[in-house]
């Protein structure tokens, strides 16, 4: 059984597709969506008939006392709506067993990804600067800025520092993270983050990859506050750290409105990047 409180979760990329996986610190292993892979292997962009096949598949491989079924895992992984549900996961050796029952023409570029990215997280562990860089080559790929890159970085090591302090202060990760984000989101931007990402016309989509340059310094500005505040006040757990996250929030927010009125412009943005660069390239593949 996976230790839940060890996972932490991630985003893969295959061909411009995503695909959600699971970091277990225990077992130094990967879990990857089922489902994500078999939407790959049967190019299917519909994940509900994409489940459906899996189901059947399944069903299937259970008669015929295949094993690989039963190593599979109920694991949580958010979804379109930004919530989270269980759905099945499976490490890279489980994967690889899988995708020999489903006739694909994918099926060989896939395996030849799982052999690389099934394992790099090992490879980061090691040497941490790998994973920076491949973050900075990533968000390269897809024509990010040198100045968006540096920003989202900075922003990044900011949340990083913030869930650090949640975690090592009896926040429970997923789930309390997801409301506490939530939380200083709305203060700050008078938005959820699921609105936020509807405004951007985002689904599965990284909301933070597709903020403007002002979007992800006031996002930076709201966490930095959050955790500058409960660190002084000490708060502990779900409830007592709402406080700093409403606090932390309303200091980014009078800043943005701030800066609103000195320029004339809006601050929340409705653009994102999906037709542009790197992933209008991918679009097309």
């Amino acid at each position: 059984m996976l230790n839940k409180k060890t996972k932490n979760k991630q985003i893969a990329i295959f061909k411009g597709q995503r695909i959600r996986r699971v970091w277990d610190k225990k077992k130094e292993k990967w879990y990857f969506s089922v489902i994500d892979i078999i939407q790959i292997l049967i190019q299917q962009a519909n994940y509900q008939t994409a489940r459906k096949y899996w189901n059947k598949l399944k069903e299937r491989l259970k008669r015929e006392g295949n094993q690989s079924v039963s190593n599979c895992h109920q694991l949580k992984f958010e979804a379109a709506d930004g919530k989270f549900y269980l759905t099945d996961a499976a490490n890279v050796e489980t994967i690889l067993r899988l995708i020999q029952s489903v006739p694909s023409p994918k099926a060989e570029p896939v395996k030849i990804w799982l052999a690389r990215v099934g394992y790099e997280r090992i490879e980061e562990i090691n040497d941490p600067e790998k994973a920076l860089n491949r973050s900075r080559d990533y968000w390269q790929r897809m024509g990010r800025s040198q100045k968006w890159i540096q920003q989202r970085m900075m922003g990044q090591e900011i949340r990083n520092k913030l869930t650090d302090y949640w975690k090592d202060n009896k926040v429970k990760e997923r789930d309390e993270y997801a409301i506490l984000t939530n939380i200083i989101h709305q203060e700050w931007s008078d938005l959820s983050v699921q609105e936020h990402k509807n405004l951007k016309k985002l689904k599965k989509q990284n909301l933070r990859d597709h903020m403007t340059d002002a979007e992800l310094v006031f996002t930076a500005l709201a966490e930095l506050s959050t955790r500058q505040i409960a660190e002084t006040m000490k708060t502990k757990g779900l409830e007592r750290n709402k406080i700093p996250a409403k606090k932390g929030g309303r200091i980014a927010k009078n800043a943005r409105k701030e800066l609103e009125k000195k320029t004339g412009k809006k601050v929340i943005s409705g653009k994102n990047f999906l037709a542009s660069g790197w992933e209008k390239k991918k679009l097309k593949e």
